[in-house]
């Protein structure tokens, strides 16, 4: 044995006695870090629904002043759903209104819980959107 292992052992440390503690910690560390890595994602889907809502009531409205009054409802409601990507245009909602010259949009996704197609959350998430009605001249 050499003089500074014997000096080690002789204050009562042994560090063969730590071999693994490492790997031990990251084993119980390991669950804490999935669930955190598990919650970011879900928030990552949550701002990305809120994105999506914003963005299809964009496109929505805007098709909607540029349609003829008989086909604006129709052409809002496509508009809104184009683009979305199908794991959120399944539930979908689109709804379009006229008033006082002010065309509104408003457009309502279902966030997915952790896998987008999946099963949603019971909430939704709402974009809303308006422009002044453009007249023909």
């Amino acid at each position: 044995m050499s003089a500074a292992r014997g000096r080690v052992r002789a204050a009562g440390r042994d560090p063969d006695r730590d071999r693994g503690q490492v790997t031990i910690e990251f084993l119980g560390m390991t669950p804490t870090i999935i669930v955190t890595l598990v919650v970011l994602w879900q928030l990552v889907l949550v701002g990305y629904t809120y994105t999506l809502a914003g963005n299809a009531a964009d496109e929505a409205v805007r098709a909607a002043t540029a349609a003829d009054r008989g086909a604006r409802q129709g052409a809002c409601q496509d508009a809104g759903r184009d683009k979305l990507p199908g794991a959120w245009e399944g539930g979908a909602g689109v709804d379009c209104g006229t008033a006082g010259g002010y065309v509104t949009a408003d457009v309502r996704l279902r966030v997915p819980i952790l896998f987008p197609g999946t099963v949603g959350f019971p909430f939704t998430v709402h974009g809303h959107a308006g422009a002044v009605e453009e007249e023909d001249d």
